[in-house]
């Protein structure tokens, strides 16, 4: 802009379609500047799968790759474009007089060593605080190393980049010629797999599982990776070698002092300097900002001058006798940016303004006169460079460490607000127009977004809406998202309801070009609402085309895996019976009141693979037919071994003759049969034990009692007595087996009597029931009372009973009467009888 005449230039003209106000009419006697020829700037890329269409109006379009369209494997740049690029790379040249370079003091070890390093394939991590040199030595390990890699040396800034994506990206860029490509991760990594090239990072701020990542993703390159001290180590299994890069010597000090000033040091300046060394540890930083103070005050009290033009003339106000401007303290040469600042031009502090206002950062030069408001600003870049205010940073410049600070101590940042708009408005109009490439408004891509979070919310807008199309056409998506997502909260901030509908349509498109389908869908709809809301048919066309992308990428993804199901199997007709094992015609049946049959066991026989077929059901289950180890017995068990031995099998028998096949029974039947079996076999094991120790007691009660006052009688009477009942079980088990060893011997005698143990002078105790059973008078028989029973029964009936000898007693099988006969006793009578 011609700042003189206050009117805009025809260029300028030009780009107000940009969302700012028209220009000025054209004078009287000139031409009208040619409006914009053409649409907006409308940019088409390959994003992995997918053809994106960066549009400006109605926001970007996004569909499949079309048959035959999908670009080849990308070339490698050769060694003419790499360095034209490298030389592109480098921060931009400025107006004025040349700065001089910055000598490489006392680090000739230190770069031999790094340069053996990457030779050999190492990668290192150059560690060192700000303002140590970092910068200068990277520069000159390139130099020595262009010819060591196939692929050469590239330089990469990692200011700002805490993810290794947007790093790889800008890597693979570097080296293959693929400007209308943007590759998926999986393609990414693939490429960047086959680059072998010496990659010097400056400026790192990642580390960690990060860093790890970045590493793996290029194993033929190797890594020269500049960073500071706060900055997060790396892994102990990344195996970088570590390089620590520290102060200057009082020597070097003194050597860069003088070259810097252009003159030998005074003893005075001498022990100043050797203070301020000791205060800043040898930072070259301090020394250069040292020696830019020294010239200043040089300046000021005109030492460079001759004595015979030391005489003021007539109109000089400077008096006879000037005051000498003394050393700056040592805390000024600490902290020497307030009166750095104090010293340099008006258009160089505005510059300074700016660069607070976002946050360190240095618009390009070209920037400066629109933003300050001189013609001439763009040579304050210089003149801070000098100064040691400003250090580069890629392709840029910003404010060296702790300068920031510094100014906004002394009320440099008190216009923080205005800056920014202005900035933010600036950087709106040039951004949308159509001159300027989207590769020149990704290098200011720090600035601009800088700037967008200091705006206000309708310049914030304003910016977001012209910046976001350029970082999307320039590959820069990190900046893009960034940019979209700021977009969006100041659009819903000033109720801008169709820029925020834009902002997430914008949001939806990157999310699907990454892979995130979930946040695809979400700003998608949210898009796709506000824009219905608003009826505006065209954005919502695009939005629903996109969201059917999205819909088609997760059926495709479900496809790809599906569920694992199990269908149900299926044998051959023949196979069928021969693969499962025979089983008894009880368990076939398994009906409740079927009486359980005896455990049999035989060995497994083994399973035929089952073939698989087509069912219609995808949902059906396999069902798999229980396989339990029995034991095969061809007769019923007759101890209490055999009983165990059945219901839980120790080792396997040999089988017998196999049977004739049966038919297979049902799984879910086969396993009822077995589970009741098992049932039944541990009831009756448990009743027999039971038994056994009712049994036991029994006869200890009976060994115990004492022994009767006459001689033990037999009652020939005929009584009645409840079966024996085993506590605790049921009243329907069956009597113990009378082939049980573990019962006492017996024999056989007439039916219905019952014949008592022949052991002389004991009684025979009676067999306990559980409740007392009534019985019927009986008349006397006898004249003798037999003595009361011995056992602890509740309730026992009494029974006429007529005294005898001694004499065997014969038991029923029925179990429900007992007689004694006397062979010539006398008779006698029961307690229970009358007199």
């Amino acid at each position: 802009m011609d700042h003189i005449q206050g009117q805009a230039d025809p260029e300028e003209q030009s780009g107000g379609a940009a969302g700012l106000p028209p220009a000025l009419p054209a004078k009287a006697g000139h031409a009208p500047a040619p409006a914009p020829v053409g649409p907006a700037r409308v940019v088409t890329l390959t994003a992995g799968e997918f053809t994106l269409t960066v549009n400006p109006v109605d926001g970007s379009e996004i569909e499949p790759l079309r048959p035959g369209t999908r670009p080849g494997r990308p070339a490698k740049r050769d060694a003419a474009a790499r360095t034209a690029r490298a030389a592109a790379a480098r921060p931009p040249v400025l107006p004025g007089p040349p700065v001089p370079a910055r000598p490489l003091l006392e680090r000739e070890e230190e770069r031999e060593r790094l340069v053996r390093l990457l030779g050999r394939g190492r990668s290192v991590r150059l560690t060192g605080p700000s303002g140590s040199g970092r910068t200068a030595l990277l520069d000159a390990v390139a130099a020595h190393c262009a010819g060591l890699a196939p692929d050469g040396v590239v330089r990469l800034s990692g200011h700002g980049h805490q993810q290794p994506a947007e790093l790889l990206q800008a890597l693979y860029a570097t080296v293959y010629e693929a400007s209308d490509q943007r590759p998926d991760r999986i393609e990414l990594l693939a490429r960047v797999r086959d680059i072998g090239a010496i990659v010097l990072l400056d400026d790192l701020e990642m580390g960690g599982p990060a860093l790890d990542e970045l590493l793996h993703a290029t194993p033929e390159c190797a890594y020269l990776l500049a960073a500071t001290p706060e900055t997060r180590s790396p892994s102990d299994d990344s195996h970088i070698e570590e390089v620590f890069l520290g102060g200057l010597g009082k020597a070097d000090c003194l050597e860069l002092l003088e070259t810097r000033l252009g003159r030998p040091l005074t003893d005075l300046e001498t022990a100043w300097a050797s203070d301020l060394r000791f205060a800043s540890e040898g930072l070259p930083l301090r020394f250069v900002q040292a020696a830019a103070l020294l010239r200043q005050r040089d300046e000021l009290n005109h030492t460079a001058e001759d004595d015979d033009e030391e005489e003021p003339g007539v109109f000089d106000e400077r008096p006879r006798d000037a005051v000498e401007v003394p050393l700056p303290t040592l805390a000024e040469g600490a902290a020497p940016a307030e009166l750095l600042a104090s010293r340099v031009s008006e258009s160089a502090r505005a510059a300074l303004r700016i660069a607070c206002a976002l946050g360190g950062e240095l618009p390009h030069h070209a920037h400066l006169p629109a933003l300050v408001g001189d013609t001439h600003a763009d040579s304050a870049v210089s003149e801070l460079l000098d100064c040691g205010l400003l250090t580069p940073v890629g392709t840029r410049y910003r404010l060296a460490a702790g300068v920031a600070r510094q100014l906004e101590e002394v009320g440099y940042g008190d216009t923080a607000a205005e800056e920014a708009r202005t900035a933010a408005r600036h950087y709106a109009w040039w951004t949308g127009h159509s001159s300027v490439t989207p590769e020149r408004v990704a290098a200011e891509a720090d600035a601009v977004l800088c700037a967008l979070s200091g705006a206000d919310v309708v310049a914030a807008v304003l910016l977001a809406r012209t910046a976001a199309p350029a970082f999307a056409a320039s590959r820069h998506w990190e900046a893009w998202e960034r940019v979209l997502r700021s977009g969006a909260e100041a659009a819903r901030k000033a109720g801008e309801v169709a820029e925020q509908a834009y902002f997430h349509h914008e949001l939806g498109v990157l999310a699907l070009c990454e892979g995130r389908l979930d946040r695809a869908r979400a700003e998608l709809e949210t898009s796709i609402g506000l824009r219905g809301a608003l009826a505006d048919k065209r954005g919502t066309v695009a939005g629903r085309r996109a969201l059917a992308l999205v819909v088609d990428r997760e059926a495709a993804e479900v496809a790809a895996s599906p569920p694992l199901r199990l269908e149900a199997p299926a044998l051959p007709p023949a196979a069928a019976p021969a693969a499962l094992p025979p089983a008894p015609p009880a368990a076939a049946a398994g009906f409740p009141g079927q009486a359980a049959p005896k455990a049999v066991a035989a060995p497994v026989a083994p399973v035929a693979p089952a073939a698989p077929v087509s069912s219609a059901k995808s949902e059906a289950v396999t069902r798999v037919a229980p396989v339990v180890p029995v034991i095969r017995r061809q007769e019923p068990p007759t101890t209490l071994s055999e009983v165990f031995e059945d219901a839980f099998p120790i080792s396997p028998k040999p089988e017998p003759a196999a049977p004739a096949p049966r038919p297979a029974p049902q799984p879910a039947h086969d396993g009822a049969a077995r589970r009741r079996r098992v049932l039944l076999a541990g009831a009756g094991a448990l009743a027999v034990v039971a038994l056994g120790t009712v049994v036991s007691l029994a006869m200890s009660s009976s060994d115990t009692s004492a022994p009767p006052a006459q001689s033990p009688a037999v009652s020939g009477t005929k009584t009645r007595s409840a079966p024996p009942v085993v506590p605790g079980a049921s009243g329907n088990d069956p009597a113990p087996d009378p082939s049980d060893p573990a019962a006492p011997p017996s024999e056989s005698a007439t039916p219905g009597e019952t014949t008592s143990p022949t052991t002389p002078g004991r009684t025979p105790s009676r067999t306990p029931s559980r409740r007392p059973q009534s019985t019927p008078p009986q008349p006397p028989t006898s004249s003798s009372v037999s003595p009361p029973p011995t056992s602890a029964e509740p309730s026992a009936s009494p029974t006429p009973t007529e005294t005898a000898p001694p004499s065997p007693t014969a038991t029923s099988g029925t179990g429900t009467g007992t007689a004694s006969a006397t062979a010539g006793g006398t008779p006698g009578r029961s307690l229970g009888d009358g007199p």
